[in-house]
């Protein structure tokens, strides 16, 4: 049988032995398919500027297929004889010079820097890397699995008919859990947000008046939602950028036949 066609179900077998460890030596090697590094990349919106992190890289495709898309890229791995590849390889396609390969332990490194991380590890493996990733990286940071997923934070976007294969996406959330304040048309509005991973559950109130919360989205820094006041005609379209403990963006007022835009700012209490 071909690697290119194991089922997700016989990688996860073949990667059983590793438990907890990232990249004991005596795991498997499962190269990714190259329509499946691209799917992966595509999702990812790799390009010129990004910073590719492949935790496990192999032989270094990933890195190597990033690169010859403008970006940097940086292969870890613990295998001396992958990184050894995987460095004649990237000599040989011509990018040597925007890839870096190191041997080196996945939970060691400093992926802070990235763009993108790039994995195909097993599910343990990707739960234990889970808090590091949602603490280390940057809001907006993008995250690319081949097969295999994180549990109950749910991707942003996957894709399961690659032949036998899948890959999922996930963004990195701004944290934006707790009270929030802000004023529009001069009256104070008191926000509360409960936050798990990208998904929102927003309160808003102002003046005892009660607001609907509808289209709620949270993308990285991005946040937008709709407010309807439930005992009132008045409609308030939110979007704006999570920074620094505060919500910059512009809010639409819709009142009756009366329709405004504003400036925006929310500060967390």
């Amino acid at each position: 049988m071909s690697v290119f066609r194991v089922s997700a179900g016989l990688i996860a077998l073949l990667f059983l032995v590793a438990g907890s460890k990232a990249q004991n030596l005596d795991v498997a090697y499962v190269p990714t398919p190259g329509f499946v590094v691209e799917r992966m990349l595509d999702m990812a919106d790799v390009g010129p500027g990004d910073y590719v992190i492949d935790l496990g890289c192999g032989d270094g495709r990933i890195v190597i297929a990033a690169a010859k898309r403008g970006a940097f890229g940086h292969g870890v791995d613990l295998d001396p004889q992958r990184i050894k590849e995987a460095r004649k390889n990237a000599k040989k396609a011509g990018v040597a010079d925007s890839v870096v390969f190191e041997v080196g332990n996945i939970y060691e490194t400093d992926f802070s820097r990235a763009s993108v991380i790039a994995m195909y590890l097993f599910p343990s493996i990707n739960l234990k890397l889970r808090p590091m990733l949602l603490e280390n990286l940057e809001p907006g940071s993008r995250i690319v699995s081949h097969d295999f997923g994180m549990d109950d934070w749910k991707p942003d976007e996957q894709h399961g008919n690659l032949e036998v294969h899948a890959v999922y996406l996930w963004i990195v959330p701004a944290r934006v859990e707790g009270n929030w304040s802000c004023r529009i048309s001069g009256k104070e509005y008191k926000m509360q947000i409960n936050q798990e991973f990208q998904n929102m559950e927003i309160n808003l109130d102002s003046e005892n008046k009660v607001f609907k919360i509808d289209d709620s989205l949270l993308s990285g820094k991005r946040i937008s939602f709709t407010a309807n006041e439930i005992a009132g005609n008045k409609r308030l379209v939110f979007s704006g950028q999570v920074e620094d403990g505060k919500i910059e963006g512009v809010v639409q007022i819709h009142n009756g036949n009366n329709k405004t835009v504003e400036n925006w700012t929310a500060r967390i209490e």
